[in-house]
C-alpha cells in the first residue's frame, strides 16, 4: 500500500508557483484572478507550513530565496505535466495550436499587434501567444517556439537572430527635450530590469554619453518597464527605453528619440527544437516573427 502523500495545499503551491516565475505578487495575484492579499496569505501560509522562508521581500520587488530556488522548478515542471495530461485527456483537434512564448513587454509591443496579419495570411493555423519573463524549455513541449533576449548559447536548439536590441533616451515631444544638456532639468525615468548587465541603466547611459554632475539614481522607479514607458509618453520624465518595442510610439509621435547616444543590447534570437522547426505550422509561425521583429 502506498505511503499517503503529506503535501501543503494545493492553492498555496499554485501560487507560490506564479509567484516565483513572475517574481511578482501583484501579477501572480491577476494570473490566478485574486487578490494581492489573498496571494501573500497562501504564501504565508506555505512557508509556515514548510518552516521555511521562500521569498526575499524588498520594497518594491522580491527574490527567491535558496529554498524557494530549489522548490520553483519541481512545482513549474509539474505543473506543466498536469496540464499536458489534461489536455492529452480533452478532444483532439485536427487543428494544433503553435504555441509562441516571448517576454511579456515583447509579446505586448511587437506580436499581439501583428496578429492580424498572421491570421490574414494563416487562418487554418491557431497561434496562442505565452508570455512570460522567465526561461521556457522548450524540450518539454510548453512551447513550440521561443522569442529569446540575450547572448546565448542554445544548446541543443536550432536558433536564428531575430534583431538587435537598441536602447536610448526617449520622452514625450511635450517636454521640448532637444539635447542631453536639457536633461538637468527633469525627472528621470528608471526601469528596475532583472538583468541589469543586459540592460543599460541611467549610470551606464551617462558614462556613455560623457555625462557628468549628475546624480544617475534619482527620479521615477518602476518595476515593470511598460510603466516607465507610459509615464515617459504621459510627459513625467525621461526614460531610457528599447527603442525596438517603442518603435510604435516613435513612428507616431507619441515619443520622440532626439539624440544620442544609442547603448547596443543584444540580439533577440528565435528558438525551437530540431523537431518543432521542422514542422510546417512552425516554420509559418517563423516566418510572421522574423516579418515582426524586422526593423
Amino acid at each position: 500500500m502506498s505511503a499517503i502523500r503529506k503535501l501543503p495545499p494545493l492553492g498555496a503551491l499554485r501560487a507560490f508557483e506564479a509567484a516565483a516565475r513572475h517574481l511578482s505578487f501583484q501579477k501572480a495575484a491577476q494570473e490566478l484572478a485574486v487578490s494581492p492579499t489573498a496571494v501573500s496569505h497562501q504564501l504565508r501560509l506555505l512557508e509556515a507550513t514548510l518552516g521555511l522562508s521562500l521569498f526575499h521581500r524588498h520594497v518594491r520587488r522580491v527574490s527567491l530565496t535558496p529554498a524557494g530556488e530549489r522548490l520553483y522548478p519541481v512545482l513549474r515542471d509539474g505543473f506543466d505535466d498536469f496540464a499536458r495530461a489534461i489536455a492529452d485527456l480533452g478532444p483532439q483537434s485536427e487543428v494544433r495550436a503553435v504555441t509562441v512564448t516571448a517576454t511579456t513587454l515583447f509579446t505586448a509591443r511587437r506580436l499581439i499587434p501583428a496578429l492580424n496579419a498572421f491570421q490574414a495570411q494563416w487562418p487554418q493555423i491557431t497561434l496562442r501567444l505565452h508570455a512570460s519573463d522567465a526561461t521556457v524549455d522548450l524540450s518539454r513541449d510548453t512551447a513550440d517556439l521561443a522569442v529569446r533576449y540575450g547572448p546565448g548559447p542554445f544548446a541543443g536548439l536550432v536558433s536564428e537572430p531575430l534583431c538587435q536590441e537598441r536602447f536610448g533616451v526617449v520622452c514625450s515631444p511635450a517636454l521640448g527635450i532637444q539635447g542631453p544638456a536639457d536633461l538637468r532639468g527633469v525627472t528621470l525615468i528608471h526601469s528596475e530590469w532583472q538583468r541589469r548587465d543586459w540592460q543599460p541603466d541611467w549610470a551606464r547611459w551617462l558614462a556613455a554619453a560623457g555625462i557628468t554632475g549628475m546624480n544617475a539614481e534619482a527620479g521615477l522607479r518602476f518595476t515593470d518597464e511598460n510603466h516607465a514607458i507610459q509615464a515617459a509618453i504621459a510627459g513625467q520624465g525621461v526614460a531610457i527605453a528599447s527603442l525596438v518595442l517603442v518603435e510604435d510610439e516613435l513612428s507616431r509621435g507619441v515619443l520622440v528619440h532626439s539624440f544620442g547616444p544609442v547603448v547596443e543590447g543584444h540580439s533577440y534570437h528565435l528558438l525551437a527544437t530540431e523537431e518543432g522547426a521542422a514542422r510546417a505550422d512552425v516554420q509559418a509561425a517563423r516566418q510572421w516573427l522574423k516579418s515582426v521583429a524586422a526593423p
